[in-house]
């Protein structure tokens, strides 16, 4: 018998097609209250963001105005301009972020941290919960009136920069995940509940176009209100290369 996570990647396009692929594009429309609460208001309503997929980057461009654009790894975050040079960085960005509330402001780099952390993890899922050093098992299902979602837990090794090491996803009856949720270590480990929807097939791999996020009660239940991100997605391409 297959395992759940066997199951789920199977359902997205499966692993051997997936590892064909070295990057993914796509553009994104954002929104929601967490980048005004930042200070970061328009910033990233609208950008392109590219994502590695064997390594752990990410870029969003235009990173506000000028041509800028981001780089994120987890030792080092830069600010660039158009011509390639470095305008801002930031070295051990997750340090940075040490006592931070949800209501902490964030600088640029702190920003372009946040993104790419973020996408990277979004972007890769479920096909990252096969990487070097990240575990799964299937817990209990998740009953919601009628709705019965299967569920995996993942635990991620300290050097993987994501949201927490501990996160949760939730499988519907298409073995899609439908529902992911995590802390946010760097905002004062705080909970939210990530709904994915609207799936295409972008070159065989099935991809999510709609994100909303959501306050998480501690019982599990989402919180109807507020929306603290929205995330749709266009213009997604996957690339082969080195």
């Amino acid at each position: 018998m297959m395992t759940l996570l066997a199951t789920v990647l199977d359902a997205h396009g499966g692993l051997a097609r997936w590892n064909q692929f070295s990057t993914m594009t796509a553009h994104l429309a954002q929104g929601g209250a967490l980048w005004a609460l930042k200070g970061k208001a328009g910033l990233l309503d609208a950008v392109d963001v590219t994502v590695g997929l064997r390594d752990e980057w990410a870029s969003h461009a235009p990173f506000g105005s000028d041509g800028r654009r981001s780089r994120f790894t987890p030792d080092r975050v830069s600010i660039e301009d158009a011509a390639g040079s470095t305008i801002e960085e930031l070295v051990d960005p997750r340090a940075s972020f040490q006592a931070h509330t949800l209501e902490t402001p964030w600088s640029d780099p702190q920003l372009a941290y946040f993104a790419g952390c973020a996408m990277w993890t979004y972007l890769n899922m479920p096909f990252l919960l096969a990487y070097p050093g990240v575990e799964t098992q299937e817990i209990e299902p998740w009953r919601d009136g009628d709705t019965v979602w299967r569920r995996l837990r993942a635990t991620f090794a300290p050097g993987i920069a994501t949201h927490s090491r501990i996160q949760t996803l939730y499988v519907d009856a298409d073995n899609l995940i439908a529902r992911h949720d995590y802390d946010v270590e760097i905002a004062g480990s705080t909970p939210g509940a990530h709904f994915l929807s609207d799936y295409v097939d972008v070159s065989g791999i099935k991809v999510p176009t709609r994100r909303r996020i959501f306050p998480r009660r501690p019982d599990g239940r989402p919180m109807p209100e507020p929306l603290v991100v929205s995330i749709d997605l266009s213009a997604i391409t996957l690339s082969r290369g080195a």
